[in-house]
């Protein structure tokens, strides 16, 4: 029961950050900073910085998209292209301006974090040292990239995008998150090694 608790409470809701808005108010934050399509709307939303902060689904960005535009949120407009199809580009309204503001001011949530490395490490002392070991290299160079992500993040600048003084803020939030956990585990990796079993005492028993 305490490690449950010490889990929940302390572990498992530290790194995602789930705060209380859909993904309509992620897609305003998104055209309040610029003008964008649906496409770089979703990959913004799932693949890029904007999936810090909200987790949302693949296929809901376009029917919030249409919710926003009915409320007077956004609009839109079909900009053709040369041998390609014409793509429809969203813009915030003064409205969905508005809209977008008032949603920071509600109460956030807990943040919130899954981890299959947290389940694999609770039961270490079932497996051979050599797994555990190599599925904590495999975790620190998971965490390195993601790092190196962070920091190309930082370097990439839109000129069409307003620059927030936060901005340099939460990006450093995030890159001492990620070094204080890979600090943790290379300080404390041996610890969790030497509650797994021996490879050969476990190949015995496999014969047995």
């Amino acid at each position: 029961i305490l490690f449950k608790y010490i889990l929940n409470k302390h572990i498992l809701k530290q790194n995602i950050v789930v705060i209380n808005m859909n993904v309509k108010t992620l897609c305003l934050s998104i055209l309040f900073e610029s003008d964008a399509t649906g496409y770089e709307i979703r990959q913004l939303c799932t693949n890029g910085q904007c999936s810090y902060f909200v987790e949302v689904s693949f296929g809901s960005i376009y029917p919030a998209l249409a919710k926003l535009e009915e409320a007077g949120f956004v609009t839109s407009h079909t900009q053709a292209q040369q041998g390609r199809p014409a793509k429809k580009i969203y813009s915030i309204t003064q409205a969905g301006r508005d809209e977008f503001r008032n949603s920071l001011f509600e109460k956030l949530n807990e943040d919130v974090f899954r981890s299959e490395f947290l389940l694999f490490a609770r039961f270490a002392s079932l497996l051979p040292a050599s797994l555990v070991k190599q599925r904590i290299n495999e975790r620190l160079e998971m965490l390195d990239q993601e790092l190196d992500d962070l920091k190309m993040l930082g370097q990439t600048q839109n000129p069409d995008i307003k620059p927030y003084g936060s901005n340099e803020w939460i990006l450093n939030y995030g890159l001492n998150m990620r070094r204080v956990e890979i600090e943790y585990i290379k300080t404390h990796m041996n610890e969790l090694i030497s509650v797994a079993q021996a490879d050969k005492q476990l190949t015995g028993e496999n014969n047995k």
